[in-house]
């Protein structure tokens, strides 16, 4: 089917087994890859989007089939019964018969405006006042267009713009696709940050319980003085805040992924997939904002649709501008006709000297014409539009992926800034917690260090998933994701 989505051609999705896993509510491990397919094979705006190139192709199918020849046929009984007078001698007679007439034939519209038309027919007359006679007649009619609906270039152009339209609505698929590819990957990711924090929010919970127990057994043998128990009560409280909050973005998170990926599975199994791929930056990628830019305008669907776009235009101004001409046809009309008194005898008789030619010429033309200039002005001016458009839209795809570029460049950035910044508080926590063991610092010292270091150690986390992000962003911007995925919008 046109816009099949095809496959990751280094990976297999795991469909039986992981739903199998799921019914039993056992943990399911869920990788990036087999999460975007998942959501390429589940998700319902993309199932409707890929019956948009299979419409496209009908159109084209309905244009191409106005060149197709046409079988035609035909059959007429008459039959008559009325009342003459003779010429000579005024006396009334009735006359009594009947015609019985019989066509068959092929016509054909062609490219070049012309139309065929080749039958073969008979006729049968019989009368009370004549003998009985058959006629037969082989007939070509050729009408040939001379000025409006002359040339392929106009009498294809309803082809061509099928055509575009239907390369234009796999780019509208590709489109979709990469949007769809992208959002999954960076819910997966912030899935993936959600759940890293979980687990930084945890430790420091755990820490602090620990802190508190440790000041109030010192409480407890007079090492410290009673109020030092309520900073780290206090802390314990806001750890535990912050847990909340952390597991039910989790849950936001898991949702949405769930959403995307599967949206169809039950509510009670949220919890049973677990994301595994982890955020490893393990090389920064090299970029080259010309590159990129470049590759962009060759790459974005919406730039590729927008030059179709154009050209369907353009295709238009061709019959519009056909359609200021005047109507001017040649029509030719060749018979070869047979008289006998039989059927067989009259086919015979085609031999014989009856024949028709007729050759003429017709003319037409609105006075004034205001019809088809108005439309012509219309195609013009539409083309002219999109061309304001398609330089717009290229502005504004080279302005997102210099966004992209800094964006990327920041979050490479941050990566090693927040390790530097969590290594660092790191070692303020242990000096802090060194001065409280003997006397020089308090519990609410200690507790402001270690929330310093949650915060980089989120922070840390987020850098990385914020380049990952950055990346998935950039490919967007480049139009080039599919490719980098090994994925293709096929036909």
């Amino acid at each position: 089917m046109t816009g099949r989505i095809l496959a990751y051609c280094w990976m297999s999705i795991l469909m039986v087994g992981a739903a199998g896993a799921a019914t039993n509510s056992a943990l399911v491990g869920l990788s990036l890859e087999e999460a975007v397919m998942l959501g390429l094979k589940n998700n319902r705006g993309l199932r409707v989007q890929q019956y948009e190139p299979v419409i496209a192709g009908a159109f084209e199918r309905i244009e191409r089939g106005i060149f197709d020849p046409e079988l035609f046929g035909e059959a007429v009984y008459a039959e008559e019964n009325s009342t003459e007078v003779s010429r000579s001698t005024i006396d009334q007679f009735q006359v009594e018969g009947s015609d019985t007439e019989g066509a068959v034939g092929v016509r054909q519209f062609l490219a070049t405006g012309t139309e065929i038309e080749a039958s073969v027919s008979t006729e049968y007359s019989e009368s009370n006042r004549s003998p009985e006679q058959q006629k037969a007649r082989v007939g070509l009619t050729v009408t040939q267009q001379l000025l409006r609906g002359l040339g392929p270039s106009v009498n294809l152009a309803a082809v061509r713009q099928a055509e575009i339209d239907t390369e234009a609505s796999r780019y509208e698929l590709r489109g979709y696709t990469e949007a769809l590819i992208a959002d999954i990957e960076i819910t997966y990711w912030r899935y993936v940050a959600a759940r890293e924090a979980i687990h930084v929010f945890e430790q420091s919970l755990e820490i602090a319980r620990a802190q508190l127990e440790e000041v109030e057994a010192r409480i407890e043998v007079g090492d410290l003085p009673s109020n030092e128990a309520a900073a780290a009560n206090a802390e314990v409280a806001l750890r535990n805040q912050n847990l909340i909050d952390a597991r039910s973005v989790l849950m936001e998170q898991r949702y949405t992924l769930m959403r995307l990926v599967k949206p169809d599975w039950p509510v009670e199994l949220a919890e049973s997939f677990e994301a595994i791929s982890r955020p490893d930056v393990d090389a920064v990628i090299e970029t080259d904002v010309h590159a990129s830019i470049n590759l962009a305008m060759l790459s974005r669907p919406e730039i590729r649709e927008a030059e179709l776009r154009i050209r369907r235009g353009e295709l238009e101004t061709v019959v519009t501008r056909n359609g200021r001409l005047p109507k001017l046809e040649l029509f030719m009309n060749l018979g070869k006709t047979g008289y006998a008194n039989t059927f067989r005898d009259s086919f015979e008789d085609l031999d014989g000297p009856g024949y028709e030619v007729a050759v003429g010429i017709g003319f037409s033309q609105a006075l004034g014409n205001r019809q088809a200039r108005g439309r012509d002005l219309i195609a013009r001016t539409e083309v002219l539009k999109s061309e304001e458009a398609l330089a717009n839209l290229r502005d504004l795809v080279r302005f997102d992926v210099l966004l992209a570029l800094n964006e990327l460049e920041r979050a490479r950035l941050q990566i090693a800034a927040s390790s530097k910044t969590r290594i660092f508080r790191e070692q303020t926590l242990q000096a802090e917690q060194d001065r409280f063991e003997v006397g020089t610092a308090t519990a609410l010292d200690v507790a402001l260090t270690q929330r310093d270091l949650v915060d980089s150690q989120i922070a840390e986390i987020r850098a990385r998933v914020a380049y990952l992000n950055a990346c998935i962003r950039l490919y967007l911007a480049e139009g080039s994701l599919l490719e980098r995925r090994g994925l293709t919008v096929g036909h």
